[in-house]
């Protein structure tokens, strides 16, 4: 029987506790034996000064899930061409992990468009999506292909952006952050310069 895997994507700059706990509660909610937390590589053509090395975002999702029993962090793009499409990753990793079928976990704002994706139609016969709310963006349920599916899942509000000014500014963010990757933060001197 093949391993039941989701493949939640993100820059991850920083993770936080809301990323860790929609990754908890996608994987009971669908059985899923692991959600692995895709940290996407720093896009060549789009450098983004806020963006931490790829290195240094995998750690802290190592960090965040170090207590997890089935989430792990996954630097699986890191490893590819690059700019990183989803199509190709999925190929990719089906080439490598053929006992495993990949269910994508996206948020309900790449949702709205998706079908701007490269090979979208080809993601959508090839795996199950299942989209996680965002505020803000809205799903129409009734409009969803057979194999797409909206998680009831509860919206956590906070946001990597909001934890960068936060530090930027000299403010706490224990309780938006896993206490290992606050650490890591702070001994880095990390996100100091918005």
């Amino acid at each position: 029987m093949s391993r039941r895997i989701g493949l939640f994507g993100g820059t991850f700059n920083p993770v936080h506790f809301g990323h860790v706990r929609l990754a908890r509660q996608l994987q009971q909610l669908y059985s899923l034996d692991e959600v692995w937390m895709m940290v996407s590589p720093q896009n060549p053509f789009k450098r983004n000064h806020a963006l931490q090395p790829d290195e240094t975002r995998l750690e802290m999702v190592r960090l965040a899930l170090k207590h997890e029993k089935h989430i792990v962090a996954c630097d699986y793009e890191f490893h590819l061409a690059r700019p990183s499409y989803t199509w190709n990753t999925l190929q990719s990793l089906k080439n490598d992990y053929p006992d495993c079928s990949f269910t994508l976990l996206i948020g309900a704002d790449n949702w709205e468009s998706f079908h701007n994706w490269y090979h979208h139609e080809d993601i959508l016969k090839m795996c199950q999506i299942v989209i996680y709310p965002r505020k803000g963006s809205p799903v129409d349920t009734t409009k969803l292909p057979s194999n797409v599916k909206l998680a009831d899942t509860k919206n956590i509000n906070i946001s990597s952006t909001n934890i960068r000014q936060r530090i930027s500014q000299g403010m706490d963010i224990r309780r938006l952050v896993p206490k290992a990757v606050e650490s890591y933060i702070m001994e880095r001197q990390l996100y100091k310069e918005q």
